[in-house]
């Protein structure tokens, strides 16, 4: 796969080289059949002309028979066909060819033919320049050879590079489409489903506004959905919703859109009623009803959680949006809490969902009006508890007050009282 650039060392003049290679060509024709032309005999000429192009064009156009080649010299001879093209001013016209026969099976060892392959496309790779553009042809070959043989291993770490290298070849958006859907197409083939969603939104928004209503448009937007509604764990459809080639659904394909709407941000029964209308869209579409009936249940039960104004459901409101059994409710709930929907807990003793926290599929004017609402019950309830808390305070200086002026009031009287007394015994004393 792709890394660290590469450096070929071959020994040899360039006509000596081609001689060589020639010659190991024409050993492999041989074996499959004595009546095949020679291709040194083609070669020989042009070189005593000095047409080393020409030469060169010989020897790549022939080059297909290297996939014959025995396994402990497929590499060798590909590697010295790689250092004659690179001797090439021209050699951007031929190593696509080269590219093409490596996407071909190497006949010679089925089973580490897909390896050997990846080694050489790898090495073509890696001693181009970085921005080269014919990077971008040698990558979809590299493409074509892991999807032919499942490897998607192999490629999963060089993805990360991908913005990188798109950037450095400069290429146009109908080229990054291209690439995109065979990574798409790979990771398809390979049951990777986030990464082949992934790619396929990546090639829908290479699709300028202008270009949503034409056929490959329609297609990638149906195929994009049909991947979103059938993806087990992929809830949210604002991304699809958002780009304009699905937009275009509305009015070439409105029942894909109806039904893209539905799983947006409608309820069971909605998409029941769907279902009605359009008995047959389903199986048209290939599309599974088992699994999108299980999504559409985990759905309706977020929305139900995101518009509880009670941060509490009852087992019997859950059992009867999901139209199932009281006994299952339980199930569905931990459900929705294992894919990340909503967060809570269950109360067997109340037969309730406690929500702790719930997000609202979509966002739009009715979710507006239930924010404000909600907005408007806090307010009023803090302005209650404020209320409270002042009558409180009130109530508290009050007492403080009382509490400072009583003591110092009775301290004054006491104090007259007993002056006075000592003024009366005094009297008496003298008196006696």
């Amino acid at each position: 796969m792709p890394g660290p650039t590469n450096t070929l060392l071959v020994e040899g003049s360039f006509e000596e080289l081609v001689d060589e290679l020639a010659t190991y060509i024409d050993g492999i024709r041989k074996k499959q059949s004595e009546d095949s032309p020679s291709l040194g005999s083609e070669v020989t000429p042009l070189l005593e002309k000095g047409q080393k192009d020409e030469a060169l064009k010989k020897i790549v156009t022939g080059s297909s028979i290297l996939n014959n080649a025995h396994e402990r010299d497929f590499v060798a001879a590909y590697n010295l066909l790689i250092h004659l093209v690179r001797q090439s001013p021209n050699n951007d016209k031929f190593l696509p060819k080269i590219c093409q026969n490596l996407s071909q099976p190497i006949t010679s060892s089925p089973s580490n033919g897909p390896g050997l392959a990846l080694s050489i496309l790898s090495t073509i790779f890696n001693i181009l320049p970085p921005t080269n553009d014919v990077r971008y042809h040698v990558f979809l070959a590299i493409l074509r050879v892991v999807r032919a043989s499942s490897m998607f291993d192999t490629l999963r770490p060089q993805l990360k590079n991908l913005d990188a290298w798109v950037a450095e070849w400069e290429t146009d958006a109908e080229d990054q489409r291209t690439l995109y859907l065979n990574i798409a197409d790979v990771a398809s083939e390979a049951g990777e489903a986030d990464e082949s969603y992934d790619y396929l939104l990546r090639a829908l928004r290479t699709i300028p506004p202008t270009e949503s209503n034409t056929e490959e448009s329609q297609q990638l937007s149906i195929r994009a959905l049909k991947a979103a509604l059938s993806h087990p764990s992929h809830f949210s459809f604002q991304d699809l919703t958002a780009l304009d080639s699905i937009q275009a659904l509305r009015n070439s394909h409105p029942t894909h859109f109806e039904l893209l709407e539905v799983f947006n941000a409608e309820l069971l029964d909605d998409y029941h009623d769907f279902l009605t209308t359009y008995p047959d869209f389903l199986s048209s579409e290939t599309l599974r009803e088992d699994v999108l009936e299980r999504k559409m249940r985990l759905l309706t039960l977020t929305s139900i959680a995101a518009s509880s104004s009670t941060r509490s459901i009852p087992y019997a409101q859950i059992a009867s949006a999901l139209q199932v059994p009281s006994n299952d409710v339980e199930m569905w709930v931990i459900d929705v809490i294992r894919a990340g929907l909503v967060e809570g807990k269950l109360s067997q003793l109340n037969k309730t969902f406690l929500i702790h926290r719930s997000t609202h599929r979509v966002f739009g004017d009715k979710q507006w009006v239930e924010v404000s609402g909600r907005l408007d019950t806090w307010r009023t309830s803090l302005e209650g508890v404020l209320a409270v808390v002042k009558g409180e305070r009130e109530k508290m200086a009050k007492e403080m007050e009382i509490a400072e002026s009583g003591p110092k009031g009775q301290g004054q009287r006491d104090g007259v009282r007993g002056g006075m007394g000592g003024a009366r015994r005094r009297e008496i004393d003298v008196m006696e």
